[in-house]
């Protein structure tokens, strides 16, 4: 689908990064992006939100390439896409709308599609008019005039209707979450979740440490789910409990922010966030603030944070833990791809679940378990091998037995054929000694 994108500079932030994202979010929902419209303003136009004028502008652009769609880098008032659409004759999209098209593409699991459906419901809810306008009642005719509802009404009961039935599900499974969560408590397994910006190698990096076959995509938002797995991490912390989330972006929806809490709880009961970032994004502290301000939003903002900088080969940089002014890890700088720097991550997740609080006398706990069972084990090894002579000698004494045994019965049949008694026949001369000594006299 050809798309034309219009980005707005406002003076906020680094507008080119921003474009070229948008950009990178048309392609990601399948658009092809063939010409950007951009202009300066001091604060958005109340109609169009552009002004008349680019307005136009970007219809001269719509006939001149062929566009099939236009989307904005911004979120658009329910009343400025309509007249957008309007003046356009062209399908409008604003920024909300094209993240929440790629998270419905996107939404694998029953609870990434609840998700997204209750998200686009709450947006969709407020543009209702826009479907609808031609219509004034339900019904009409003989015996059904009068104060019926409106389409544009029962459009939004029904709305409001699933929009409760989903929530009671999302609570249900959010419980269920819960219980699991209350399970790894008891069990104090540590748990760390991986957060970052959108395409900064969250998944690759889950998949390097846990081995999982997460879906890679070198796309915004490839994964929505959420996915945990335990990984042993030595005798001294046992195992940790790992968990992949969904990507951040700027500008993120409050609609998905607000129906994805259930995934990014995992977030907010984590004991350490590994922030993943792009080292090789020139807009990468721009990145990590955006990331900050959702997790302060949801509530993860007070978890100890651990920034993996991820992408080194790309940025030419070496693998390097950095400590803060109290010997705490700051940073680590790792390739996902390549595995340089991996082995500094886990010994710095290590390091992290051992200065836990509450964590020294559940580690120390572990450690004298591993060492109780090296001590076992050597104790049956020695065990095995000063068992082992005595084995061989049974087998040889079993072995001689057998072969007395046989003896005798040898000495038994030859009785059986001579009648008489071995052991008197032994006695009594051979005749043929006999007459040889008679014969010599």
């Amino acid at each position: 689908m050809r798309a034309a994108l219009v980005g707005i500079d406002f003076g906020q932030g680094d507008f080119a990064a921003s474009v070229e994202e948008l950009q990178l979010l048309a392609r990601s929902a399948g658009a092809d992006p063939v010409t950007t419209i951009t202009a300066k303003r001091s604060s958005p136009d109340a109609a169009y939100f552009v002004g008349s004028g680019k307005a136009d502008e970007i219809g001269d652009a719509v006939r001149d390439h062929g566009v099939e769609i236009v989307i904005f880098n911004h979120a658009l008032s329910p009343a400025q896409q309509r007249n957008l659409e309007k003046r356009l004759s062209i399908r409008v999209l604003d920024r909300t709308s094209l993240i929440l098209d790629i998270f419905a593409q996107r939404a694998k699991s029953h609870e990434g599609k609840l998700q997204v459906e209750l998200a686009q419901l709450q947006h969709l809810a407020t543009r209702l008019i826009r479907g609808w306008t031609h219509l004034e009642r339900q019904k009409g005719g003989i015996g059904l005039r009068g104060p019926g509802e409106t389409q544009l009404e029962t459009d939004r009961r029904l709305i409001g209707e699933r929009v409760k039935a989903l929530r009671a599900r999302l609570d249900k499974l959010r419980k269920q979450h819960e219980t699991q969560r209350r399970a790894r408590g008891r069990s104090q397994t540590f748990s760390v979740s991986l957060v970052g910006y959108t395409n900064a190698g969250k998944s690759t990096l889950f998949n390097a440490i846990t081995k999982a076959g997460v879906y890679v995509a070198d796309q915004l938002f490839a994964t929505l789910d959420t996915t945990s797995r335990r990984v042993y991490m030595g005798q001294d912390v046992g195992n940790v409990v790992i968990s992949d989330t969904v990507g951040f972006v700027r500008e993120l929806p409050h609609q998905l922010v607000a129906a994805f809490r259930a995934t990014l709880e995992e977030t907010i009961h984590a004991d350490l966030l590994l922030h993943v970032v792009d080292a090789a994004s020139p807009v990468r502290m721009e990145q990590i603030e955006q990331v900050n301000l959702v997790l302060k939003e949801i509530g993860a903002d007070h978890i100890p944070q651990i920034l993996v900088w991820n992408k080194i080969d790309a940025a030419g940089l070496d693998p390097l833990v950095e400590r803060d002014e109290e010997n705490r890890i700051s940073r680590v700088f790792i390739s996902a791809h390549t595995g340089a720097g991996l082995d500094l991550l886990r010994a710095s997740i290590v390091e992290s679940a051992k200065a836990a609080p509450g964590a020294q006398h559940l580690y120390a706990h572990l450690a004298q378990q591993a060492l109780d069972q090296q001590e076992h084990d050597a104790d049956l090894l020695a065990l095995e091998q000063d068992e082992a002579p005595g084995e061989h000698q049974d087998e040889a004494r079993d072995e001689t037995q057998d072969e007395a045994q046989d003896e005798v019965q040898q000495q038994q049949d030859l009785t059986d054929d001579s009648g008489s008694d071995p052991a008197s026949a032994a006695d009594q001369p051979d005749s043929n000694s006999t007459f040889t000594h008679v014969g010599s006299h």
